[in-house]
């Protein structure tokens, strides 16, 4: 098993960043693909970014050139930092471990 903390949501005005951590304990293996998704309310959920054990990432067309994922296999912790918010990037933000676990979710809301 394995368990996904997400932290670092909040409400920031269009333009500001926020930076999202997802902290995993449990059978974690560095080489295993994480994720970060997100849902606005009455939409499905849909892919923001990815990265490999070996670092390769790969994002979503909404998000390319603000978003930036990385993580810390020594800390087993995945983060995505978030520049030059727009309203459109509300939602709730989840972490995925290998295709197959899931956090509780954060909330992030962009409003002026």
């Amino acid at each position: 098993q394995v368990q996904l903390v997400e932290s670092g949501g909040g409400l920031v005005q269009p333009g500001e960043s926020l930076r999202l951590s997802c902290a995993a304990s449990g059978r974690i293996f560095s080489s295993s693909v994480m994720a970060w998704y997100r849902q606005a309310p009455g939409k499905q959920r849909e892919l923001v970014a990815t990265i490999t054990g070996g670092g390769g990432t790969n994002y979503g067309d909404s998000v390319k050139g603000r978003f930036t994922i990385s993580r810390d296999n020594t800390k087993n912790t995945v983060y995505l930092q978030m520049n030059s918010l727009k309203p459109e990037d509300t939602a709730v933000y989840y972490c995925n471990f290998g295709w197959a676990y899931w956090g509780q979710g954060t909330q992030v809301t962009v409003s002026s």
